[in-house]
């Protein structure tokens, strides 16, 4: 800065001069007066021809510069009138002022002025430009064409008022829209398909008949394959792969997927109805991407209990079918080779700890039960986690309380979290959702997780597990685990009240033995009771208070019946309301004509519970997904919060009455 003041000093200055010339004369006046007087008349005309040609070049460079102006404004105009895009000047109630001759060539009319831009482009709304929220609008559409607007809103002042204006540039994008378009559909889509009950069919079908039933089953997969002008290969008895384009999935997805339906009507032989697991994968940055998409979706059908197909589009999943009830699987290999591992598990680790999902039932504490009983008799030291009780739990928890060894043995999430180490074993029963476990946050601290589940797969799941038996065909978590600890020792060691709190778990899943029970069902309850089960005892484990069998016929009482299938009611102010809710929508499916029923209730902290129940005819579990909720295609559950009970109920009307006009039951 110094600097830059010290080199100004020697740039020339007029007035610099004339100060100094005046210094001088001055000083030449105090010796010599009339030398001084023709001083005084010079400096005067120096001072005096200084200012003109100041004048004359002021003048000259204000031309200069109003002549550059004009130059710059003839230029402009000339570059707007001869634009090789469209453009068109508007004023801020759409009315066109003013457009060039290519715009008159993309909206093919004349005489446009005074005529509001919205009625010569119907797609174009003013309002976006007004709102100035983007920087430009797309697509809209005009003639068959494409174009994204960009616009410029302009303030032109005049002498007593200021006008607005806006400058509207269309840039024609139908080529790069068409592009990306048939990119788009031209995208590859790969679906993995397999028959969830190959092996049963076969076995159930006589043996001449069964290169009928497969060349069928491989005969219609074909002809859909072919529908979609696909690639289809089999790589394995009952397994597929079909790749097609993208342009195709619309057309299944409003069909439903109608292979589901094809395959399941395959009677030439077989006792069995044949059923379908797609996984269907797109939205994929590689084909590796979209294969592992797919992969995953199919796990997630065949968790689901299959006959459906899965749709995963990067984190969006989507699910069609699951009509029909999971076929039971007669062998119990599976079950011998998760025992086996289990026990394994159990031996290597420093100790256990066992939960099921938050306000848990019968089912879910009865496995935990049966679980720690295995790692006890392995000598090792488990517990079972448990933060708070509830009504449907509060005899067995009152059982397990005069036991010594429970007493200590039953911790909360904090005590669980303090007593965990990497080498600990965590078994998850009931559930496979991460956020409806009773203690979520212990599934960070250690990398050996178990999940031991009957409940249909839905979008969370608990990943990384170590070991993962997911069977939706079996009736509860009980029998699983059931089969599992008697397989484990050829005399297993279990206490009486062991026994029945997991026949109570069985008995609560399958309402007694009506819904879900196979053949395994009654063979891993007749183990339990040769284990010392009193099915009397069992049975006071499901006795209610007197408030809560009255506020059940109040629930009965005020139920409606929806297109005369689908009973629906609400509790409310009641102790025990989960319990209520899930009783009452049991006995809702006893009403003649009834093939589904849904109860509402709402908890003092404003929480909603809804329990869905079903004959099996319509999927409770797809109705209550749509409201975050999950469980089997006869029994699920959701829970609600934000919400009124009245403003639940209608949503969920609408929900059930959506899903009866698509026929999605039987």
């Amino acid at each position: 800065m110094k600097i830059s003041r010290f080199f100004k000093l020697f740039t020339p200055d007029t007035r610099i001069y004339l100060i100094i010339i005046s210094v001088f004369i001055v000083i030449v006046s105090f010796y010599n007066h009339i030398i001084g007087i023709i001083g005084v008349f010079l400096l005067a005309y120096l001072i005096y021809y200084n200012l003109k040609t100041t004048n004359i070049r002021r003048e000259e460079w204000t031309r200069y510069i109003e002549g550059l102006s004009s130059d710059i404004d003839s230029a402009t105009k000339q570059a707007i009138l001869n634009l090789p895009i469209p453009l068109t000047i508007v004023e801020f109630d759409g009315t066109i002022t003013w457009y060039n001759s290519k715009f008159v060539e993309i909206v093919g009319k004349k005489e446009l002025l005074e005529k509001d831009i919205q009625d010569i482009i119907e797609s174009f709304e003013l309002k976006d430009v007004l709102q100035n929220k983007k920087e430009n609008i797309k697509e809209i559409h005009i003639n068959g064409r494409y174009f994204t607007v960009l616009y410029n809103i302009i303030k032109l002042s005049k002498q007593h008022a200021s006008k607005y204006i806006i400058m509207l540039y269309w840039v024609e994008i139908t080529d790069l829209l068409l592009l990306k378009r048939k990119y788009h559909n031209e995208k590859s889509v790969v679906a993995l398909i397999q028959v969830d009950n190959f092996d049963e069919v076969m076995q159930s079908t006589e043996e001449a008949v069964r290169p009928l039933v497969i060349a069928e089953i491989d005969r219609r997969i074909n002809l859909w394959a072919n529908k979609l002008n696909g690639f289809i290969r089999k790589y394995y008895n009952d397994k597929f792969i079909v790749v097609f384009e993208n342009q195709q999935l619309p057309k299944l997805e409003a069909k439903r997927f109608e292979i589901l339906d094809e395959i399941r009507e395959i009677n030439i032989g077989n006792k069995l109805p044949i059923t379908l697991s797609i996984g269907v994968g797109i939205g994929g940055e590689t084909p590796k991407q979209v294969c592992d998409f797919a992969n995953t979706a199919k796990d997630l059908a065949l968790g689901r209990g299959g006959d459906q197909a899965a749709i995963k589009n990067n984190e969006k999943i989507s699910f069609y079918g699951g009509k029909t009830k999971a076929v039971e699987k007669r062998t119990k290999v599976k079950a011998r080779v998760i025992a086996h591992a289990l026990k394994q598990l159990i031996e290597q680790a420093d100790n256990i700890f066992v939960m099921g999902h938050k306000n848990a039932d019968l089912d879910a504490l009865g496995s935990a039960i049966g679980i720690y009983r295995a790692a006890m008799n392995l000598d090792k030291e488990a517990f079972i986690i448990l933060n708070e009780g509830n009504p449907s739990i509060e005899v067995l928890l009152d059982r397990m309380m005069e036991k010594d060894y429970f007493r200590s043995s039953v911790i909360s999430c904090e005590e669980a979290k303090g007593r965990i180490g990497e080498n600990s074993l965590i078994v998850v029963v009931d559930t496979h959702r991460p956020s409806f476990t009773e203690c979520p946050e212990i599934l960070n601290l250690t990398q050996n997780i178990v999940v031991i589940d009957h409940h249909r797969r839905g979008t969370e799941f608990i990943e990384n597990t170590v070991l993962s038996y997911h069977e939706t065909f079996v009736s509860s978590t009980s029998e699983m685990v059931t089969e599992i600890l008697f397989y484990m020792e050829d005399k297993v060691n279990i206490e009486q009240m062991e026994a029945e709190a997991l026949l109570a778990g069985i008995s609560v899943d399958t309402k007694n033995f009506t819904f879900k029970t196979g053949v395994r069902t009654f063979e891993a309850a007749s183990l339990l009771r040769r284990a010392g089960a009193d099915t009397t005892s069992v049975r006071q484990l499901f006795q209610d208070e007197l408030s809560t069998i009255i506020a059940k016929v109040e629930v009965l009482r005020t139920a409606r019946i929806l297109k005369d299938k689908v009973a629906i009611s609400t509790c409310s102010q009641v102790k025990n309301i989960q319990l209520v809710a899930a009783q009452s929508a049991d006995e809702l499916l006893n009403i003649r004509g009834v093939i589904s029923s849904f109860v509402l209730g709402m908890k003092e902290d404003g929480r909603i519970f809804i329990s869905g129940r079903s004959m099996g005819d319509v999927n409770v579990q797809v109705i209550l997904e749509k409201l975050g909720g999950g469980g089997h295609l006869t029994v699920a559950g959701a829970q609600l919060e934000g919400y009124t009970l009245e403003e639940a109920l209608e949503q969920l009307e609408e929900i059930i009455l959506e899903y009866l006009e698509e026929g999605e039951e039987k």
